[in-house]
């Protein structure tokens, strides 16, 4: 790590180390238990925040302030209102997109650089929910019943959901949930990660400034065991939209059985990314790299499995570990930092864990394999970006769900064999594949099951295009058309009229 220079992100005023509050019907109280828990800067160990640890009580509150603003005035808001309080929102968010950023990398490590482009990203998301707001519509349906019978459909808001979010993007995440929510007329209470909590209660005093009425949305901080579990379980939620690990998703399909509540679910993966002979090795080389070390590998849908057709498999490694190696590692504030610190002490623990038991698999290391630890860098949690090759399939490393910057590298000789292996996965989130041949392209777009496939290129993401997963990857979608719909019921009316 290097000086912080000119173009860095400064600390944030909302990060002072002074105390946030968690917001409730409007307002912003303190947890009733009156404990409070760290928030601190990965890259530094610096105190950024002492947050409100919400739990059981204040999920309470929440939800029935989301439960009285859902059956209030916020029932009577017209599409046109909701879309125009939405681009209001999505104004602030523009305006205030640098201080949000830096909150992003303060609170959880990602490089300035990085959380500075979603400016796109997140204020295009809610420019697209305020559009979807007006082109909410039920159906007439021609029905076979004898008779005068006319039938059709209603799309009606779920109700109060409730949203878990994980720490590895927190301003999109935030308005992954929020944004839908407002759309469809529904009701939030927000739980943020309590590894990176700032952003989401931030973006909650912007809903004030926008005019989203009190209850409408609550954001409470605090633990998955304490607060998350007390949502997940929660009687008068309707539905639950969680983003997390697939152990902590099949927990919340479990609490939600007690009210049938909806729910949907993006979960992990250990996505593969398919290189063959024939593609575009130049533009292949850093697509793939960053595909996995990107965000210090803390990305849901990294292609961490990364599958190299035998002709070209040591000179693709080879180029990777050498791009790897090229990367500017240090503390996310710097503006020509590429890879951050991981968020946390445990997730370093996780991932210097498995990257002791590649080596002891018999994984070779062509990059990084330890923590680095030495000068500024002992100050956080810093793992380099590494490559392993001549990973087998029955690897932990090519099985497990590590959430670091590890690529495992694995040779194949055909396209039939690929496609099996590519699939042997519990999970189904993501995938890539280079090649210049069409009909390649065409056949792995449709043999692979995952939720999303991107050709010759890696996470592409847009508003309009649904993300979501296939297996363990969970179940919903959100982006698109499709994500307004996991917010809505849809209600049949029948009318006889003669």
């Amino acid at each position: 790590m290097t000086v912080i220079e000119k173009g860095a992100a400064q600390r944030p005023a909302y990060a002072d180390g002074k105390t946030r509050l968690m917001l409730i019907d409007g307002r912003w109280v303190p947890a009733a238990s009156g404990r409070t828990f760290e928030s601190r800067n990965p890259a530094t160990g610096e105190l950024l925040a002492h947050v409100a640890e919400g739990d059981r009580e204040d999920i309470d509150r929440a939800v029935a302030a989301a439960r009285k603003a859902f059956s209030g005035p916020w029932s009577k808001w017209k599409p046109a209102e909701r879309q125009a309080l939405l681009l209001k929102l999505a104004d602030l968010v523009e305006q205030h997109i640098e201080e949000l950023a830096a909150l992003d990398t303060y609170d959880m490590g990602a490089p300035i650089s990085r959380t500075r482009n979603n400016r796109q990203r997140a204020v295009g998301m809610l420019r697209y929910y305020a559009g979807m707001a007006t082109a909410l519509h039920g159906e007439t349906i021609d029905n076979s019943l004898p008779g005068e019978i006319f039938s059709y459909t209603l799309k009606e808001p779920v109700g109060v959901v409730g949203a878990i979010i994980p720490w590895n993007g927190p301003l999109t995440a935030t308005i992954w949930k929020i944004g839908p929510a407002l759309a469809t007329g529904c009701t939030v209470v927000l739980k943020p990660a309590e590894e990176a909590p700032l952003t989401s209660l931030r973006l909650g005093e912007l809903c004030l400034e926008a005019g989203v009425p009190p209850g409408v949305v609550n954001v409470v901080p605090g633990y998955g065991e304490t607060a998350g579990a007390a949502l997940a379980a929660h009687p008068d939620v309707d539905k639950v939209a969680f983003t997390g690990s697939h152990l902590t998703g099949q927990k919340i399909v479990q609490a939600s059985a007690g009210n049938l509540k909806r729910v949907s679910l993006e979960l992990g993966g250990k996505s593969p990314d398919i290189v063959f002979a024939d593609a575009d090795l130049d533009a292949a080389v850093p697509g793939a790299s960053m595909a996995v070390f990107a965000n210090s590998g803390q990305i849901c849908s990294a292609g961490t499995r990364l599958f190299v057709e035998q002709k070209v498999y040591e000179e693709f490694t080879g180029r990777v570990a050498a791009f790897a190696k090229a990367l500017r590692v240090g503390n996310g504030a710097h503006p020509e930092t590429q890879v951050g610190p991981l968020v946390s002490p445990e997730q370093f623990d996780r991932v210097t864990t498995y990257l002791g038991i590649g080596r002891q698999e018999g994984a070779r290391r062509l990059s990084g394999g330890e923590a680095l630890t030495d000068g500024d860098f002992g100050k956080g949690y810093f793992v380099p970006p590494t490559v392993f090759a001549d990973v087998r399939d029955d690897m932990r490393i090519a099985q497990e769900e590590i959430f670091g910057p590890v690529i495992s590298a694995i040779p194949f000789t055909d396209i039939d064999e690929v496609i099996q292996r590519g699939n042997a996965t519990t999970f189904g989130l993501g995938s890539g594949v280079w090649t210049r041949d069409v009909s390649k392209a065409h056949r792995l777009a449709k043999a692979i099951r995952a939720g999303s496939v991107w050709i010759n290129c890696y996470q592409a993401m847009d508003p309009a295009v649904p993300f979501g997963g296939y297996k363990m990857s969970g179940y919903g979608r959100e982006s698109g058309k499709q994500h307004l719909d996991e917010y809505l019921n849809v209600k049949a009316v029948w009318i006889k009229t003669a």
